[in-house]
């Protein structure tokens, strides 16, 4: 049985934060999949086929990761997709708390489930992609938060 994790979130937009966790987690599984999760009652700051893009662009020269986007249940899209193991990265320790309640729901779920956390690298605990939109919005330079090759535009 192959070692396939799910790398879950909205990306909006992939940080270096991400791309670290998720190059740091390489070893550990056969195949990631960098999951984008789309939720129909939000709208994403930018589009979903720009998100892929970057991602895909990002990890282009890495097989072992695959790029795409699923609705509903995170969980469901696990199973569909053969994965046991979900990829998360913490930055605090209210994000801890935040992943437990999510992994132990996910459990009881899907009990096959288990929740791999990786802790974030101290040179971007402070970054989100809450703050890169934010710097984007007011037509700020974002590039030294986001990975090569990302070239992020107001949409």
């Amino acid at each position: 049985m192959n070692r396939i994790a799910v790398c879950p979130g909205s990306f909006d937009p992939i940080t270096r934060g991400h791309e670290s966790i998720i190059r740091r987690a390489l070893p550990l599984f056969d195949e990631i999949i960098v999951a984008i999760g789309v939720n129909v009652e939000k709208k994403g700051y930018f589009p979903l086929e720009k998100r892929l893009e970057w991602i895909n662009h990002v990890f282009k020269d890495e097989p072992k990761v695959r790029v795409c986007s699923y609705e509903g249940l995170t969980v469901d899209f696990c199973r569909k997709v053969n994965s046991i193991y979900l990829l998360r990265g913490l930055r605090t320790a209210a994000d801890f708390e935040f992943e437990k309640s999510i992994a132990n729901i996910n459990k009881q779920l899907y009990p096959g489930i288990e929740t791999v956390f990786i802790l974030t690298q101290p040179e971007y605990m402070s970054l989100t992609s809450s703050i890169v939109r934010e710097i984007v919005r007011y037509s700020g330079d974002a590039s030294q938060f986001v990975p090569e090759g990302v070239i992020l535009k107001k949409p």
